[in-house]
C-alpha cells in the first residue's frame, strides 16, 4: 500500500515550555485507509492532528511530516494554504469556536466552494447539509451558528470539510456532540465518502465503539507517545500494552446515589413553550416551535436526565429555564423553591431580581472551551460570579474561595495553585476544562445545576472521574441536576429519572432503570437500539 502521510520522530512543544507535549511520534497513513488515534484527554491527540497542518503557531515541531512525498514542516505559509482545506481537510472538535459567529451557515460553506456561481454554491451547500442529515437544510443555510444545536453545528463543520473532496480528512472527535442515531449516520456517511473518493481518514475519538466499527488500524496514544499500533480487530481482541487494556476496560458505571425519601421539589415547570421566528421573505416571518408544553418536577438531590436526538430541543429547554433566550416567543411557568423561602416565579422575574435568582440555578455548558473566555485567567473565570453576586468580597477572600472550589473539583493541590490560577483555558486538557467549568458554577453555591452534555468530549476514563465528582458534589451540597445528554450510558450511570424529548415534545418519562430497560415508545426503543 502507498503511504500518503508519513510522520517520523515528531516532537512538539509549546513555545516557552521545556517539556514536549508530543514525543518521538512515528505513524503512517495509506491511501484510502482509515486510521484511528485514541487515548485519554490530554494525551496529545488534538495537538498532533493540528500540527500536521501547522495550525498552532505557538507549537515548535521537530522531526518530519511528509504528505504525498512532500515535507510539510519547511513549507512557507503560501504553499501550506494550497494544501489546507483542499488536499487535507479537518473537522475540528469544538465547532462553536471553529465557526465564525458573524457569518451565516451558507456564507461559511460557500467560502470553500471556489469557482462556483452563487446559485450553484447555494445548491451545493444545501445538498451537503441534506447529506449530513439536516432535514430543513434550506432554512438552516441562512441562520448563524448560535442558532443551531451542538450536533447541527458539528454537521455543518463536516459539510465544510468534505466540500472540496480532500485526499486526507482529519476528523477530530467528529461525532462528539451527536446523539447515537446521528452518530451512526455520520460514520456511515464518512465510510461511504471514503470508499467513493478513495479518501484517507485520520479519525481521532474517545468513543471506542465507533473506532471498532469504523477504523482499519488503531494507534493508541498516552502522555504524548504512541504506545501501540495494530489492526483494529487484533487490538480489540488482544491488546498488548497495559494502557490499551485499561482503555478498553473503561466504561461508565452506575454511580448515582439513592434519592432521599420525601425529597422536596425545588423546580416546577408547567406548560413551558418556545418558538423562534424563521424569515421566509422581507415581509413574512413564520414561527418554528422548539418546545411544546413541557411539564416536569425536579427534587432536591435528584438528577433528571433529558435525552433525545440533536435538535430535539434539549439545549433550548436549558436556556429557556434560565431565561437566556432573547430571540423567539415563549410561555409557561418556571417556579424555583428555596429552603424555607417563598417560591420564585422565574418566568415572571425581570432585571435585577432575575439576575439574583440565577445564582441559585447555574449551567455547565456543552463546550467548556467556548464557554470559558480565552482572555481571562482561571482565577478571573472562576471568581467572576463573585464579582456580580458578592461584590463585598475582597480580592483575598475571592482568591481563597476560588482555591477552595478548585480543590473541591479535584484540580491541583494547594502548592500548585499559583500556577493554576495564572493560566488560561487553552493550557488545560478537555477534562480539566470541564472541572474548571463545574468550579465556575459551584462557587455560587447553587441549588440546581443544568449539565448540558457534561462528558460528551471526554474519554471513558475521564468520563467516569467527572461522574463520580458530580455525585460527590451532589451528596455534599444537596444539589439537583438537570442532565442533558445523548449518551445513554452516562444517563444510566448518573440519573434517577429520564425524560425523552423529540421535536420539542415529551414522548416518555419515568424511572431511569424502567425507561431504559423496558422502553414503551418506539422512539425510545430506537435510541436504545442505536446506543447498543
Amino acid at each position: 500500500m502507498v503511504n500518503l502521510l508519513t510522520v517520523s520522530n515528531l516532537s512538539l512543544r509549546f513555545s516557552g515550555a521545556n517539556e514536549p507535549v508530543v514525543r518521538d511520534v512515528s505513524l503512517h497513513l495509506h491511501v484510502g485507509e482509515k486510521l484511528a488515534l485514541v487515548g485519554e484527554s490530554g494525551s496529545g491527540k488534538s495537538v498532533l492532528a493540528r500540527s500536521l497542518l501547522r495550525l498552532d503557531r505557538e507549537v515548535i515541531a521537530s522531526g518530519e511530516i511528509k504528505f504525498a512525498g512532500q515535507s510539510l514542516l519547511p513549507l512557507p505559509e503560501s504553499a501550506l494554504r494550497l494544501i489546507r482545506g483542499r488536499r487535507i481537510a479537518m473537522i475540528f472538535q469544538e465547532p462553536m469556536t471553529a465557526l465564525n459567529p458573524l457569518q451565516t451557515v451558507y456564507t461559511q460553506i460557500a467560502e470553500v466552494l471556489v469557482g462556483y456561481s452563487a446559485a450553484a454554491a447555494r445548491d451545493k451547500a444545501c445538498k451537503l447539509l441534506l447529506r449530513m442529515g439536516i432535514a430543513d437544510a434550506a432554512d438552516k443555510l441562512d441562520v448563524f451558528p448560535y442558532q443551531l444545536s451542538g450536533g447541527q453545528r458539528q454537521r455543518v463543520m463536516i459539510a465544510m470539510a468534505i466540500a472540496t473532496e480532500p485526499e486526507i480528512l482529519i476528523a477530530d472527535e467528529p461525532t462528539t456532540a451527536l446523539d447515537v442515531t446521528v452518530q451512526a449516520q455520520i460514520m456511515a456517511l464518512l465510510s461511504q465518502l471514503q470508499a467513493e473518493q478513495g479518501m484517507a481518514v485520520l479519525f481521532i475519538s474517545h468513543d471506542l465503539n465507533l473506532v471498532r466499527r469504523f477504523a482499519d488500524r488503531v494507534a493508541v496514544m498516552q502522555a504524548g507517545q504512541i504506545v501501540e499500533t495494530a489492526p483494529t480487530q487484533q487490538l480489540f481482541a488482544s491488546p498488548a500494552h497495559p494502557y490499551t487494556q485499561s482503555l478498553l476496560a473503561a466504561r461508565p458505571t452506575r454511580v448515582a446515589a439513592p434519592l432521599p425519601s420525601h425529597s422536596p421539589c425545588v423546580l416546577q415547570v408547567r406548560q413551558l413553550t418556545h418558538a423562534y421566528p424563521v424569515s421566509r421573505s422581507w415581509f413574512r416571518t413564520q414561527l418554528k416551535t422548539v418546545l411544546t408544553k413541557l411539564d416536569f418536577d425536579l427534587h432536591r438531590g435528584q438528577t433528571l436526565a433529558v435525552v433525545g436526538e440533536s435538535g430535539s430541543g434539549k439545549t433550548t429547554l436549558a436556556l429557556a429555564l434560565l431565561r437566556l433566550l432573547r430571540v423567539g416567543q415563549g410561555g409557561g411557568s418556571v417556579q424555583l423553591t428555596l429552603n424555607g423561602s417563598p417560591a420564585l416565579q422565574l418566568s415572571a422575574l425581570q432585571g435585577k431580581a432575575l439576575r439574583q435568582a440565577r445564582q441559585h440555578i447555574q449551567i455547565v455548558f456543552q463546550d467548556p472551551f467556548a464557554a470559558l473566555s480565552p482572555r481571562l485567567t482561571i482565577f478571573d473565570l472562576v471568581g467572576e460570579g463573585l464579582l456580580v453576586h458578592r461584590p463585598e468580597c475582597s480580592t483575598a477572600e475571592r482568591r481563597e474561595q476560588v482555591i477552595a472550589v478548585l480543590q473541591e473539583v479535584g484540580l491541583g493541590d494547594h502548592a500548585d495553585m499559583d500556577n493554576i490560577l495564572s493560566r488560561y483555558p487553552h493550557e488545560f486538557s478537555g477534562g480539566q476544562r470541564q472541572r474548571i467549568a463545574i468550579a465556575r458554577v459551584l462557587i455560587m453555591q447553587p441549588k440546581i445545576i443544568v449539565l448540558d452534555e457534561p462528558t460528551s468530549a471526554l474519554d471513558a476514563t475521564v468520563q467516569q472521574q467527572i461522574l463520580q465528582l458530580l455525585v460527590a458534589l451532589q451528596l455534599k451540597f444537596g444539589l439537583s441536576f438537570l442532565l442533558i445528554s445523548h449518551d445513554l450510558a452516562v444517563v444510566r450511570a448518573l440519573a434517577h429519572r429520564v425524560l425523552v424529548l423529540k421535536n420539542g415534545e415529551v414522548l416518555e418519562t419515568g424511572d431511569v432503570e424502567l425507561v431504559l430497560s423496558e422502553p414503551q415508545h418506539p422512539y425510545t426503543q430506537q435510541l436504545l437500539a442505536a446506543s447498543l
